[in-house]
């Protein structure tokens, strides 16, 4: 028996455990996608899987939902894998283990996956059934949306009749999303040079950070662990002489990093001075966010004497340099549409290799000449420290239609069932609706989502309630002529 067996609509969460026990991790995606097509060919349902590991099911209109249009429900199989660092969990190869927090689920020591399995799971669960009354169904279910909406962008469509597209890929109930910004991964390379040193080695590691999604929760302002740990070593510099050992953070450009951890290497007469000066960081660290990320800590943990290969003087400075000054958080917020973050970067990824340091972020900006700006602010500095870039996962934002029947139709089927208003919103983060939109002539799109918090760390959690909740407004929605 699922650990989600009890729970209801039982074949929403049946379908979710399932997909949860398949590794399904961001460029992982051929169990997932295997699964989808056995699902289509063991209910005959008429099914397309594209090269790219994409899978579109199609199921007919109920009898007497004939001439009703068509109706898309979107969502995309792929998953932030990310897991704690003492999990013995193999995201490549393991499912995840579920677990039940009074109305949360969620798995432990791993993300969870909630974005965007439940929309997979809604998805299955109303190709499966017999009894629901609905148009003809057309499911776009893509891959790796979370690196970039490449799957999104490969897609061919021309087989779907629809022109109405749920997208559901929204964390948040009651909430109608309409549009979103648009955005890319932008990646710097800075060459290094190393040279041996004596001295004593600290390990250095920020912890105790929230992390969290770098589209929906970067207007929260937690604290980045790469840009603190730059600012950690770029301080710390300037009491005491540092060579750094190793350095790196974050696990995905688009998730806030939480932690982030470097080993320098001091001298015996500084060590003193050094430890003072880390502690002092950390004060500072901790009274600017006291309220924002209130757990946030710096473990500092003295090694052996030793001899390492460190950067050398130069390439320390270029390194912590571009730390300091890399641009990080929300750029601009909207003039027009009000408490809507316009601008951000998240420097999400930095990793010290032996002869090169990388950095991976997300840009995201619903004007383009804005999220143009940034970058070129971003590929400059990394042009000073003396070292390239490239840019990947270029995706166009979804701009706001002021005709929407199918908008119209989701606020007052919301109305009718709950008494109150659902709130038409725009969001910073990036959807496939702007490239699917692209790909179907006069697309009207929309997208909605049970409550989810903590998305991309492994502090996910997802309401049951809040998914039965979306679950029957969005079988009322389909049922609706």
């Amino acid at each position: 028996m699922g650990v989600l067996s009890n729970l209801e609509p039982n074949s929403v969460f049946k379908f979710f455990e399932e997909i949860c026990s398949i590794p399904h991790g961001s460029g992982n995606v051929e169990q997932i996608s295997a699964y989808l097509v056995k699902f289509a060919k063991d209910r005959n349902l008429e099914y397309y899987q594209d090269e790219l590991k994409n899978v579109i099911i199609i199921k007919e209109a109920a009898k007497g939902y004939e001439q009703e249009k068509p109706v898309i429900i979107q969502g995309h199989m792929d998953m932030v894998a990310v897991k704690t660092p003492d999990s013995d969990i193999d995201m490549e190869n393991d499912g995840l283990s579920l677990g039940i927090d009074g109305d949360f689920i969620y798995a432990k020591n791993t993300s969870l996956g909630g974005d965007d399995g439940i929309a997979v799971a809604f998805a299955l669960a109303l190709m499966d059934s017999d009894s629901l009354e609905h148009p003809r169904l057309e499911a776009i279910l893509t891959v790796d949306e979370e690196v970039g909406l490449d799957g999104a962008k490969g897609i061919d469509l021309s087989m779907l009749k629809g022109k109405q597209l749920i997208n559901i890929d929204s964390e948040e109930e009651g909430f109608l999303l309409t549009s979103c910004a648009g955005g890319c991964s932008l990646r710097c390379t800075i060459p290094v040079a190393r040279e041996k040193r004596e001295g004593i080695t600290y390990e250095i590691s920020m912890t105790g950070l929230l992390g969290g999604h770098s589209g929906i929760e970067i207007h929260k302002e937690r604290g980045n662990a790469n840009c603190l740990m730059g600012r950690l070593l770029y301080q710390t510099a300037k009491e005491v002489p540092v060579s750094l050992v190793s350095l790196e953070g974050g696990e995905k450009d688009n998730a806030i990093p939480k932690a982030a951890k470097a080993v320098v290497l001091i001298s015996e007469a500084d060590a003193a001075n050094f430890e003072a000066a880390v502690k002092k960081f950390e004060g500072a660290m901790q009274h600017e966010l006291a309220v924002k990320d209130p757990d946030a800590k710096v473990k500092m943990e003295k090694k052996e004497s030793a001899v390492k290969d460190c950067l050398t003087k130069d390439a320390f400075d270029r390194i912590a340099t571009y730390l300091i000054a890399v641009p990080n958080g929300v750029q601009a917020m909207s003039a027009s549409i009000k408490g809507l973050v316009e601008t951000s970067v998240n420097l999400g990824v930095m990793k010290l290799e032996e002869n090169e340091f990388k950095a991976a972020g997300a840009v995201r900006s619903s004007v383009q000449t804005s999220k143009d700006y940034l970058i070129d602010r971003i590929t400059g500095l990394c042009a000073m420290a003396g070292g390239s870039y490239s840019q990947e996962g270029d995706y166009p934002a979804w701009e706001y239609k002021l005709e929407s029947p199918l908008r119209d139709k989701m606020l007052s089927v919301y109305q009718d069932m709950y008494g109150k208003d659902m709130i038409p919103q725009a969001i910073h983060a990036g959807l496939e609706c702007g490239l699917l939109s692209g790909k179907i002539e006069g697309l009207d799109c929309v997208s909605i989502g049970p409550d989810m918090v903590h998305v991309h760390t492994t502090d996910e959690k997802l309401s049951i309630s809040s998914t039965r909740r979306v679950w029957e407004y969005l079988v009322e929605v389909l049922k609706r002529k």
